[in-house]
């Protein structure tokens, strides 16, 4: 469903697992911070609102979104967390960097979710505009943060469930 339509933090918590006996990583890139902030923020409160207790949610930042992988990465190799949550935005630019960036991102972050044993999240942003960003991290479509952490509870879930 297009964002356009749909509040990113609309969901029944009521019908979501408890996040109490679950341990979370979350990498997020440094740069737009006024949108990552924010997102980190949906992921937080979902979380807790879930049962997570601050203590079960390990917070790391990097520079960049580039940089989001190897942060996932370092988290689910040495942080003994159930899922880890990579939030970041890229805002299109003048230049194709904001291609680059977005494909690495989206194919590592693929790998990841491949190769490790535990579920990578992508919160990635990846807008034309600094509003379509902040409308998505807190403003009027909610907040990708929120979809974030649902995401990462019901993949743990799954998880368990084998």
């Amino acid at each position: 469903m297009s964002t356009a339509s749909h509040n990113l933090s609309d969901y029944e918590s009521d019908q979501l697992p408890s996040a109490s006996d679950m341990r979370f990583g979350v990498v997020v890139s440094e740069w737009n911070p006024d949108v990552t902030e924010g997102l980190l923020n949906g992921v937080l409160q979902t979380l807790q609102k879930q049962g997570a207790n601050p203590d079960q949610i390990v917070v790391q930042y990097v520079p960049g979104s580039f940089e989001l992988v190897y942060g996932a990465k370092c988290l689910a190799d040495h942080a003994h967390v159930d899922a880890v949550i990579a939030l970041g935005s890229v805002v299109r630019g003048d230049t194709p960097h904001f291609d680059y960036v977005c494909q690495g991102v989206t194919q590592g972050i693929s790998y990841l979710n491949a190769t490790q044993l535990v579920p990578v999240i992508f919160g990635l942003l990846t807008t034309d505009t600094m509003e379509q960003a902040t409308d998505r991290a807190g403003g009027r479509y909610g907040n990708k943060g929120d979809e974030a952490a649902v995401t990462a509870i019901k993949m743990i879930t799954l998880k368990r469930s084998f």
